[in-house]
C-alpha cells in the first residue's frame, strides 16, 4: 500500500499516467469499498485540485419505489445527498450509462447546483454486470476543465474498483 501520494507536474496526460499506478497501489490488497473510494477521491483531488470529487451510489429510495443516487465518499464542500435518475448531470449519466462532460454547467438543462462555485463537470458511471451501480462526479471552479483525456483516465481508474 502506498503511504504518500507523489504530486506530479506536467501535462494532464503525464499527471494521469503517474497517478494511475499510485491509485492501484492504494487499492491493492484492500477489500473495503468505502476505503478504496475514499482514497480515489483524495488522490484525484490532491493531484488536480478540483473543487469536488466524489461518488454517488445507486441505492433504494426512502420515499419512492425508484432507486436514487445517494451521496457516498467524497472530497470537497458539502453536497447534494440524493439525486433521482435522469436529474442533473449525475442522474443523466446514470440514466444513459455513459460519461458526460459538461464544459459549462449553467448550460446543462436541469443542472442541480449543489455548489455555486462549480463551473464545469464530468460524471463517469461505474458499470458492473451491465448496470450502473454508482457514478464518479468531478466538479471544477473553471469552465471547460474536462475533456477526452479526463474521460479516458477516469474511466480507467473506475475499472480498478472491485465493487462488492
Amino acid at each position: 500500500m502506498a503511504e504518500d501520494l507523489h504530486i506530479i507536474q506536467g501535462t494532464k496526460e503525464e499527471q494521469y499516467r503517474e497517478l494511475l499506478p499510485q491509485i492501484k497501489a492504494l487499492l491493492e490488497g484492500e477489500p473495503d469499498l468505502t476505503a478504496n473510494l475514499g482514497n480515489i477521491c483524495a488522490a484525484l483531488k490532491e493531484q488536480f485540485g478540483w473543487l469536488w470529487v466524489g461518488f454517488y451510489i445507486v441505492k433504494p429510495a426512502i420515499k419512492s419505489a425508484e432507486p436514487e443516487l445517494v451521496l457516498g465518499t467524497f472530497q470537497g464542500p458539502v453536497a447534494c445527498t440524493r439525486i433521482r435518475k435522469s436529474k442533473g448531470v449525475c442522474g443523466s449519466s446514470w440514466a444513459e450509462a455513459k460519461t458526460l462532460i459538461v464544459p459549462d454547467v449553467e448550460k446543462f438543462p436541469g443542472h442541480i447546483a449543489c455548489s455555486s462555485l462549480s463551473k464545469s463537470e464530468i460524471v463517469v458511471p461505474v458499470i458492473r454486470n451491465s448496470e450502473v451501480v454508482a457514478v464518479l462526479d468531478v466538479d471544477s471552479v473553471e469552465l471547460n476543465t474536462f475533456d477526452a483525456t479526463d474521460q479516458q483516465y477516469l474511466e480507467e481508474i473506475i475499472s480498478f474498483i472491485e465493487w462488492n
